[in-house]
C-alpha cells in the first residue's frame, strides 16, 4: 500500500493536464461564517479573516485526474482496503460490539433512495453499506465509470484526497480558503451566485420531495460532469452543488466562538476535533459546498459558508475535493509535468 510520503516521489508525467486548470484568488480580508435565516450554529459568529493569495483547481477532481493518480502510484483507496476493527471501534461509542465480518470487507457508503414518505432526518433509510462500492464503482459490483469520466470522483476518504493533492504538488484548502473562493470577488452574499433563490439553473441538488422524489429538473439524479453550471465570480466551477468537497481542516462545531473579534490570518483549524455527534477521539474532518442530494426543505449547504464534517476514513458517494496551492507549488508542480500543447496557465 502506497503511502503519502511514496507517493511524493512518483513521477507526474502521467498527470491528466486539466488537474492544473487553476484560478488565482487573490490575497484579502473577507468575513467568514453567517448569522443569516439559513445558517446553522456552527456558522457563527461572522469574524473577519486574511486569507494570502494562493490558486485553486477550476473544477472539483475528476475520475479521470484521480485515475491518472493510481495509475501513477498504485494508490488503494480506503473504501478498497478491509476495515480494520482496531481503528473504527475508537470511532463509535465505548461498548459497541464488533460488526459481523462481512460489514469489514472493503465498501462505502452508497445513497440509496428511499420510499415515499420517508423523513428526511431518517439517515439510515437512505444510506447503505454496499460491499464492492468504490471510486471504481460508485453503486457496487457492476457498476463503472464508462460515461462519468469527466464527473467529481467519489467515494475517497481524507487520506485519500490529501494523497493525491501531495503527489499532484499542492494541499487540500482550508475551511478559509475554500470559503474565500466560494464567495468570489462579490462578499456577502447568501449564495456562491447572489442573493437570488436557488433554482434549477444554479447548481447540481435534488429537486423534488427529499430524500424520496427527485424530479431531476437539472438533469442529474446523482453526480454530474464539472462544470455544466456557470461559475462563480471568480470562474470556479460546482462551488455549490455537485459534490461535497474536502478540506485540509479538523472540525470543531464551536471554533468560530473563539475567533470574534480577533484578527485572524490564514487560519490552519484547530489541533483536534470537537463534534458532539462522534466520539472524542475521532478525526474528523470538514468539507463544504453541498452535494446533489442538498434541498432547501432539508439541507441548504450550497450556501458558501456551510460546514458538514465527518470521520476523516470516512468515502461517501456524494463527497469528492479539489486542490490548492501556493505560487511556488504551482510552479514546481508545472515544471513536474509539461503537457503537450497544454500550458495549464491560471485564469
Amino acid at each position: 500500500m502506497w503511502s503519502i510520503a511514496t507517493a511524493i516521489v512518483v513521477t507526474t508525467a502521467c498527470i491528466a493536464p486539466e488537474a492544473l486548470h487553476v484560478v488565482s484568488i487573490p490575497g484579502g480580508t473577507f468575513m467568514m461564517g453567517s448569522e443569516g435565516p439559513q445558517a446553522r450554529p456552527d456558522e457563527s459568529p461572522t469574524h473577519r479573516v486574511h486569507v494570502d493569495a494562493f490558486h485553486i483547481q477550476r473544477t472539483e477532481v475528476t475520475n479521470a485526474m484521480f485515475k491518472a493518480f493510481v495509475d501513477a502510484t498504485g494508490w488503494v483507496t480506503t473504501a478498497q482496503r478491509p476495515v480494520d476493527w482496531e481503528i473504527l471501534k475508537h470511532q463509535v461509542p465505548p461498548g459497541t460490539p464488533k460488526p459481523d465480518d462481512e460489514l469489514l470487507h472493503p465498501g462505502s457508503m452508497v445513497f440509496v433512495q428511499p420510499q415515499s414518505g420517508t423523513s428526511p432526518h431518517d439517515v439510515a433509510a437512505r444510506w447503505t453499506w454496499v460491499t464492492g462500492a468504490n471510486w471504481q464503482n460508485p453503486e457496487g459490483p457492476g457498476s463503472n465509470l464508462d460515461d462519468r469520466w469527466n464527473h467529481p470522483v467519489v467515494h475517497v476518504s481524507h487520506e485519500d484526497a490529501q494523497a493525491y493533492a501531495t503527489w499532484l504538488g499542492g494541499s487540500l484548502p482550508t475551511e478559509a480558503q475554500w470559503e474565500r473562493a466560494a464567495r468570489g470577488p462579490v462578499q456577502g452574499a447568501t449564495h456562491v451566485w447572489g442573493e437570488a433563490a436557488i433554482d434549477p439553473s444554479h447548481a447540481n441538488v435534488w429537486q423534488g420531495v427529499f430524500p424520496s422524489r427527485n424530479t431531476a429538473q437539472d438533469g442529474f439524479t446523482g453526480t454530474a460532469p464539472v462544470g455544466r453550471f456557470e461559475p462563480n465570480g471568480y470562474g470556479l466551477f460546482d462551488m455549490a452543488g455537485n459534490v461535497w468537497e474536502w478540506t485540509a481542516d479538523r472540525y470543531d462545531h464551536d471554533l468560530y466562538a473563539g475567533r470574534s473579534g480577533k484578527d485572524v490570518r490564514n487560519p490552519a483549524g484547530p489541533p483536534m476535533s470537537d463534534d458532539p455527534r462522534h466520539p472524542p477521539a475521532a478525526d474528523v474532518r470538514t468539507h463544504r459546498g453541498g452535494s446533489f442530494l442538498c434541498h432547501p426543505s432539508y439541507c441548504s449547504s450550497y450556501r458558501p459558508s456551510a460546514r458538514m464534517a465527518t470521520t476523516a476514513d470516512s468515502a461517501m458517494s456524494h463527497l469528492g475535493f479539489r486542490v490548492v496551492f501556493t505560487e511556488a507549488q504551482l510552479a514546481t508542480a508545472r515544471a513536474r509535468h509539461q503537457a503537450d500543447g497544454d500550458p495549464a496557465k491560471s485564469e
